[in-house]
């Protein structure tokens, strides 16, 4: 059942919604034990939510929402997946979590994640933190870093919705992984207020759900300028019509189950649609997104020290041996790389050579995105170029060939341009997404062919 229709049911009275939400927290808590997705279940809070809700009025009345676990929600545990936050309770909501209780949400818990974000497979969770399994294969992983999210929706048979955040491809990726539809809005569309950063000018709030009108209606809710958020953006795009789209030639070197699969999509939306080529992309998106993304990423988690922010103890030697010892026991192995390496690409001497230069080449693949678009109104790729990994399998990649898996997904976020997948079918029996990237502003455009491909099956 979609959303709209959930909320009318229960509106109409036919459902009493305290007991609705008694059996959706029941339902999650058997989720969680098989599959481990949530870090936190708000069973109290849900119910309180419920019964004072009444009978208002809203987009979202009585719909249980998840909400990732970089996302603030007042008096909820919030630790971006990190041993180094545990027991952080924000005392505000996030712009986006406060809009869905304008709407009558129920927050019911929030979802793993690969710790910070930091993570193609949701295997690099924090010292504490268990990792989410696949609802189609318990033995593969579920796609990182919103995988908690992507495994909740999919698994939950009741209406829901997810909020999820994305860097590199975090909502994208495990949607595709776990079969369910997810959408990355424009970069500033959403307000970032109350997330906890990992790369200030990649990080994203979108929506993962069953279908793409509940992913276009959570969008809705949580979209608009907010004065809170100094990269939140006025402007909405306009509907455009679609006649014809491009096809990323290279984005094709993939599995070839995976590539005929889209392929024989394509060919049953019967729409106008030609190969087109970005080589710039292809060739500097990894080095570029990832030494953005860690100096970035460096520079945000320096306030976890264990003086104003993350676990505290008691203070031995000097600051730098107490800094030192705060980081090396509370954050994850992954984490410690990626300051490692955002630290070095900023190190004066380095700083012109990486990450300046990593700038550059940034605005050179926005033209190239930019110049499809001049043509084209929307770029098809595979979301994946696999099916989800057996979790044994993540153990044997080295970093670089996990920071490849990224090569699909880390364009559109590079470019800060909206993308969506959806299903499009199965390979080895396991769910394939098909990605949908437009210019800027252009939801609308992705959101029609996420909607396309739902009715061919």
């Amino acid at each position: 059942m979609k959303i709209k229709d959930q909320v009318q049911l229960i509106q109409s009275g036919k459902l009493s919604l305290k007991e609705f939400i008694k059996e959706v927290l029941k339902e999650s808590s058997k989720i969680n034990s098989e599959l481990r997705c949530l870090n936190y279940l708000a069973n109290d809070e849900a119910i309180e939510r419920a019964e004072i809700l009444g009978k208002k009025k809203g987009k979202l009345f009585g719909i249980p929402i998840t909400v990732k676990d970089d996302i603030c929600v007042k008096g909820m545990e919030t630790t971006s997946g990190s041993t180094i936050l545990r027991g952080y309770k924000p005392p505000f909501n996030a712009t986006c979590v406060e809009r869905i209780f304008n709407e009558g949400g129920i927050i019911i818990g929030k979802t793993c994640q690969d710790e910070f974000g930091f993570g193609s497979f949701n295997t690099n969770t924090s010292l504490d933190f268990e990792r989410p399994l696949n609802p189609f294969d318990n033995e593969r992983v579920t796609g990182g870093s919103s995988g908690g999210a992507a495994a909740f929706v999919s698994k939950a048979k009741f209406s829901t919705a997810a909020l999820a955040e994305s860097t590199g491809g975090s909502i994208v990726n495990p949607a595709s992984f776990c079969g369910v539809v997810g959408l990355c809005p424009t970069y500033g569309l959403v307000s970032r207020y109350g997330l906890l950063d990992y790369a200030n000018s990649l990080d994203k709030i979108g929506t993962i759900a069953k279908n793409v009108d509940d992913a276009e209606l959570l969008l809705n809710v949580i979209k608009g300028f907010d004065p809170l958020d100094s990269t939140s953006i006025r402007k909405e795009g306009k509907n455009i019509k679609i006649k014809e789209i491009a096809i990323q030639k290279e984005a094709l070197n993939v599995d070839k189950e995976i590539k005929d699969l889209i392929l024989e999509t394509l060919k049953k939306l019967k729409i106008k649609h030609k190969e087109v080529s970005l080589p710039l992309t292809t060739k500097y998106v990894i080095p570029t997104y990832y030494l953005i993304a860690m100096s970035e990423a460096s520079t945000n988690l320096a306030k976890y020290s264990g003086m104003r922010y993350g676990k505290e103890e008691d203070i031995k030697g000097d600051f730098n041996e107490y800094f030192s010892k705060i980081r090396s026991t509370y954050l994850g192995r992954e984490a410690k790389r990626r300051v490692i390496l955002g630290t070095f690409a900023r190190m004066a001497g380095y700083r012109d050579a990486f990450y300046i230069k990593a700038l550059k080449a940034r605005s050179l693949i926005i033209q190239e995105y930019k110049k499809v678009f001049k043509e084209y109104q929307v770029l098809v790729t595979p979301t994946m170029p696999l099916i989800a990994p057996k979790i044994k399998e993540i153990n044997k990649l080295t970093p670089l060939q996990n920071y490849m898996m990224d090569i699909l997904t880390v364009g559109p976020n590079l470019a800060g341009m909206p993308h969506l997948t959806v299903n499009a079918g199965f390979v080895s029996k396991m769910p394939t997404g098909i990605m949908f990237t437009s210019d800027h502003l252009q939801e609308n455009s992705v959101i029609e062919m996420g909607k396309k491909v739902e009715e061919l099956s």
